[in-house]
């Protein structure tokens, strides 16, 4: 069990890394542009009323007094009011994370769906066409942006053939499902491209090492030597590219739910930088960064479970 020690100390290495993370966000959304307490009450608002507004909020203090305010917010559980919808940012969170926390699962599992046989298809027939196919298009995928790959699945799926629903998030499990394929696979799109190129070279590398030499002298057919020993030892390296792509893939939902009108965590924070709810937008970006921090955590007892040699 000494192998897990690390679990006791990296909280308390987290907290420096969190407390940087709500300096930064803390500052960055204060740069952003327009006065929140004028776009609430609108361009007609006189002098007193956006005076009065900006006291409630605190909007007219000195901005290390209003991160002060923060911190001791957020120490009894606080994250501030919403100036757009009237309510506790925190309260507000916790009904628009579900959406998002499905997307994302959603998205990982179809990129594990599709990464998988692609990689063991190109790792056991290396230098045919069909290795040179999923190269290709695992390449060609890096580079096709999030809206554009949403875009385009919905004019396929949605337009065209009426398979599935343009947008939203339905009521239902089933029907939130549904509703999750286009999003989901908008995402599975782009990160089974790094993920598929990851498990192809694990896997090509685990065909030749040592343990599949021996599986195959004890008479092991090819493919059970290739599916119970090559591809476990493939997976631990891409847990560790899933969670140092987390910030990429929690930043790919933020374009998703806009594209596909989702009602998450990363419209929230789109809608909260349109109208300058400084409240909600640092509140919903701490929260994907103690999402990534946490993910990241997550990953590394993951790592360390299935590889023994692994010690953090």
């Amino acid at each position: 069990m000494h192998r897990y020690r690390f679990v006791l100390l990296r909280p308390f290495q987290m907290l420096p890394v969190l407390a940087g993370i709500s300096v930064i966000t803390f500052v960055l959304v204060r740069l952003i542009p327009g006065d929140p307490a004028r776009i609430l009450l609108g361009t007609r608002a006189t002098a007193s009323a956006i005076a009065k507004i900006r006291a409630q909020y605190g909007l007219d203090e000195p901005m290390w007094m209003q991160y002060l305010y923060f911190l001791k917010n957020l120490s009894v559980g606080e994250m501030g009011r919403s100036t757009l919808y009237k309510i506790d940012v925190l309260r507000l969170i916790a009904t628009r994370i579900e959406p998002t926390l499905a997307l994302v699962a959603v998205g990982v599992v179809l990129a594990l769906v599709i990464s998988v046989p692609f990689a063991a298809v190109s790792a056991r027939r290396q230098g045919s066409v069909a290795d040179h196919a999923v190269r290709l298009v695992s390449t060609a995928g890096i580079g096709f942006p999030s809206f554009w790959l949403g875009a385009i699945l919905i004019i396929l799926f949605s337009l065209k053939l009426d398979w599935l629903p343009v947008s939203g998030y339905g009521e239902t499990l089933p029907d939130k499902l549904v509703h999750l394929v286009l999003p989901g696979l908008t995402i599975a799109l782009s990160l089974s491209a790094v993920i598929t190129r990851s498990l192809r070279a694990g896997m090509i590398a685990g065909l030749s090492s040592d343990i599949a030499t021996a599986a195959r002298a004890r008479g092991m057919p090819e493919g059970v030597v290739f599916w119970r020993h090559v591809v476990p030892n493939a997976l631990v390296p891409t847990v560790n590219l899933l969670a140092v792509n987390i910030g990429w893939l929690i930043g790919g939902t933020v374009v998703v739910e806009s594209v596909f009108a989702i009602p998450g965590l990363g419209q929230l924070m789109v809608r909260g930088i349109f109208s300058r709810d400084y409240m909600v937008v640092q509140g919903v970006a701490l929260t994907f960064a103690v999402a990534t921090v946490l993910v990241n955590f997550l990953a590394d007892i993951i790592t360390v479970a299935l590889d023994p040699r692994v010690k953090l």
